[in-house]
């Protein structure tokens, strides 16, 4: 299990490496909720997105250990963070992505400099993949959220939000593997445990909140959701303990939702954030998380969008 001092260690050793992303506030939207409602902005992270912080963690662990090969399956943001660590390190990288993947971050993917591999359409498919890749050149496969160093990784946003926000009431954050979620309770939970962490999942990518509704790992058939990353058809091992001993509460949100999140943080803030990104703020705006007058902080997780995509998402 990962604990607090995994998460303060991350942070100490990623730190130099990473954003410390500003908090956002909006009028309009404080008054629309009814709350103050506090945008954690990872979508101006490097990389676009919150990933960078467990890959990062990781891949120097890998690299501290001997490691001069790396790969990682990703649909798209975790894939984008090995890349880009694995070239500040000079160790080449192969990222396994789903045939389907956002063109946007594929392009970053190569301007990072890793090879990228095409297999299948679900993370049941892409990972052993990538675990075989690394097999073959006596590389290190880097998880996008089942890895202990990842976890504690991404548990650095709530130290973060915690130093910023010292009286904030609740912490909403996307769910798809379950890392960022997972490394957010880590850190709340033991530092402040009065303060409520609700997970976001999109209704049809719903593995989590079915494994919670049936008290173990339950898995699902591969799904279609504009939330491109978070498209994982079950929670990992490691995270899910964590999630299902500590999380307060998991909500799901429309398609609908998550696009006027979307359109919202675009016409409002002058924000681009992904509609993964958007996806917690989508409940939050929908009334499914927060309740009135609490200080709510909202985990804006990435920001890499598909430019082609944009005329779609923004349709009624």
């Amino acid at each position: 299990m990962v604990g607090l001092n995994d998460v303060k260690k991350a942070h100490e050793k990623i730190k130099s490496s990473i954003h410390v992303t500003p908090i956002m506030t909006s009028s309009q939207l404080n008054k629309q909720c009814e709350m103050e409602v506090f945008l954690k902005a990872e979508h101006l992270q490097k990389t676009g997105s919150f990933k960078i912080r467990g890959a990062t963690n990781a891949v120097m662990q890998a690299v501290a250990e001997g490691a001069r090969f790396i790969t990682a399956a990703s649909s798209g943001n975790h894939g984008q963070a090995v890349a880009y660590i694995a070239s500040q390190l000079g160790v080449p990288a192969v990222i396994v992505v789903p045939e389907d993947a956002n063109r946007a971050k594929l392009d970053a993917i190569k301007d990072y400099g890793a090879e990228v591999e095409y297999c299948g359409l679900t993370s049941a498919e892409r990972i052993p993949r990538a675990k075989l890749r690394a097999k073959e050149r006596n590389g290190v496969y880097i998880p996008p959220y089942d890895h202990q160093a990842v976890i504690a990784g991404q548990g650095t946003i709530a130290l973060e939000i915690l130093e910023q926000l010292p009286t904030i009431d609740v912490i909403v954050a996307p769910v798809g593997g379950g890392g960022l979620i997972s490394g957010i309770l880590c850190a709340v939970k033991n530092l402040k445990p009065e303060v409520r962490v609700i997970g976001v999942e999109p209704e049809s990518a719903n593995d989590t909140y079915l494994s919670l509704q049936n008290g173990e790992i339950t898995a699902i058939s591969a799904t279609s959701t504009l939330a491109d990353g978070l498209r994982t058809t079950q929670p990992g091992n490691l995270t899910f303990p964590i999630i299902k001993e500590h999380l307060d509460e998991l909500v799901l949100v429309t398609e609908d939702e998550i696009k006027e999140a979307f359109k919202f943080l675009l016409e409002r803030t002058k924000q681009l954030v992904e509609p993964s990104g958007a996806t917690a703020l989508a409940a939050v705006m929908s009334g499914k998380a927060g309740k009135k007058n609490e200080r709510v902080a909202v985990v804006l997780s990435g920001g890499n969008v598909d430019l082609d995509q944009i005329s779609k998402l923004l349709k009624t």
